[in-house]
């Protein structure tokens, strides 16, 4: 059976590189001071979907993600390991949202696109580490959720077989479709770039990112339809401006504190003294360093 999977996935700032300009005063993180990533555990989910696509052949994947323009990075990146397209929500109005308002507009965007059999996206993003935006979509849809999935084990006759990891052990389970799918990072590694659809797809670009290109790619963009990608507005999906960004969003961020870890000065045995290392494991014990 061919089938329509939507794939959730987020650009976020690399927090492997969090520096004292992370964060903006009004709490929301300064993206333009931090590198930009497709989230790990969203690539675990893509390669899920992939699978799905390589075991019932005429499916389509689709990468979904909201974001600035320059989110077109992530789509670029998701079709040259299999992804068939991807669409870019993104809107001024659309700044400054939590899980909640996030979770809104996303499932705005999954009704606009119509028509699907699962949605997979990552367990949560490094941005913000919840967990709560797959499940709230799936509630806003009105369609059953399985988090914490480690392997999509079958889909056959409208149902998913899901193998989930859990803390004390791994639980399979099944559920009916359309259905929403949240992956752990235990689950396997997305494949590689293809060499292929890297030489083919190169010059993909969304509307906002093709503003800003000369003219010759413009008209490269116009010769070859499929190096475009689709931008979305607030409007497009028809979202209510009170539920999405700043307005939709009650979590608010009251204080920031930049904590910097400093390195006690180094403690020299020199083997002088018979109890030195016996002081030293008392000490490590008392600090919770060991023991």
């Amino acid at each position: 059976m061919s089938l329509k999977i939507i794939v959730l996935a987020k650009q976020v700032p690399d927090t492997r590189n969090v520096g004292k300009d992370a964060m903006k005063e009004d709490g929301t993180i300064n993206r333009a001071a931090l590198p930009a990533i497709f989230n790990p555990e969203d690539l675990n989910a893509l390669e899920q979907a992939l699978r799905l696509k390589d075991a019932n052949p005429g499916s389509t994947v689709t990468l979904l993600t909201m974001g600035l323009p320059r989110a077109s990075e992530i789509i670029r990146e998701a079709i040259y390991r299999g992804a068939d397209d991807g669409i870019v929500l993104t809107d001024r109005a659309l700044g400054g949202a939590d899980t909640l308002a996030t979770s809104y507009s996303l499932a705005q965007a999954v009704k606009k696109f119509g028509d699907y059999d699962v949605i997979i996206g990552g367990r949560q993003a490094i941005d913000g580490d919840t967990a709560q935006v797959g499940p709230q979509i799936a509630e806003k849809l009105g369609i059953p959720q399985v988090t914490y999935a480690e392997e999509i084990v079958e889909l056959k006759d409208g149902y998913v077989i899901v193998k989930r990891r859990l803390e004390n052990g791994v639980e399979t389970v099944k559920s009916p479709l359309p259905c929403v799918i949240t992956v752990n990072g235990s689950a396997p590694d997305c494949r590689p770039r293809n060499a292929m659809r890297v030489q083919k797809y190169k010059y993909a670009a969304s509307p906002g990112e093709a503003a800003k290109l000369s003219d010759e790619r413009k008209a490269l963009l116009e010769k070859r339809p499929y190096l475009n990608i689709p931008e979305w507005s607030a409007a497009f999906v028809e979202a209510d401006p009170a539920q999405i960004g700043m307005p939709g969003s009650p979590t608010k961020v009251k204080a920031i504190e930049n904590v910097v870890f400093t390195a006690k000065e180094a403690r020299v045995l020199d083997g002088t003294a018979d109890n030195e290392v016996e002081d030293l494991v008392k000490e490590l014990i008392a600090n919770h360093t060991i023991g």
